[in-house]
């Protein structure tokens, strides 16, 4: 059985050159710190491109945000151009910049893989070779020119070995038929589905909490602790 994709380089070809005369416009009063400083060692740091309301010195993804073009896009038409070729929804946008020696240490992220409804396309700008992801221990290195998708729900890593810093375009999309299709013809492998419905109902799990469902005697919880018994047995609930 070929095993679920944990990245994937989708089909989708960009104007690198262009992107980083872009990029290499603004200046560091223009970037921010990452918010999440225990992640990371060195310099991690954004630049909004799409953010809540617009704001371009709101840099943290919001499930409920209204997201809307910063002032920063308006300064880059080849960006713009990347993000409209999205035949999706985009939620927030932004350039992300990790510095020469960085490291974002292993993690993994919620909610963001294509199954989750919002899908995290990476898009390379500045990098080189010494830039690799760890993902589920595999080495992997996202080289410009394409878009790259990661599934962060992964153990994940980040390493700048080289002596630039590293910029990515970072696009938060709407899964729709347009993207799915997009991953389909890339080879994408999905998941299966969780054993229980529940990611965080597994085998090792399962027993107790069956027992808690039918000590409770209510019979909305006793319909699910039965349901969840019969696909511990691997019978057809």
């Amino acid at each position: 059985m070929t095993a679920p994709s944990t990245w994937l380089r989708l089909p989708l070809r960009f104007d690198v050159a262009r992107m980083q005369q872009e990029s290499d416009q603004f200046t560091s009063t223009d970037w921010i710190s990452h918010f999440n400083t225990g992640a990371y060692e060195n310099g991690w740091s954004c630049l909004p491109l799409r953010s809540h309301g617009g704001d371009p010195l709101h840099i943290m993804p919001l499930d409920d945000a209204v997201y809307a073009d910063t002032p920063h896009l308006a300064r880059c038409p080849c960006l713009r151009q990347a993000i409209a070729g999205m035949d999706c929804e985009v939620g927030a946008a932004r350039l992300m910049a990790l510095d020469a020696g960085a490291v974002i240490r292993e993690h993994r992220d919620a909610g963001t893989a294509l199954a989750d409804g919002v899908t995290r396309i990476h898009i390379p700008i500045h990098t080189s070779p010494q830039v690799l992801f760890r993902i589920d221990g595999e080495q992997v290195h996202f080289y410009a020119g394409h878009a790259w998708y990661m599934d962060a729900s992964c153990r994940h890593a980040v390493e700048n070995r080289g002596d630039a810093a590293r910029v990515h375009l970072v696009l938060d999309c709407v899964t729709n038929d347009w993207l799915e299709s997009l991953f389909a013809s890339a080879g994408f492998v999905p998941k299966a589905p969780p054993k229980y419905g529940d990611p965080s109902i597994n085998d090792g799990n399962v027993r107790e909490i069956i027992a808690r469902l039918r000590a409770s005697g209510e019979p909305a919880a006793l319909a699910v602790a039965e349901r969840l018994a019969a696909l511990e047995r691997g019978a057809v609930p």
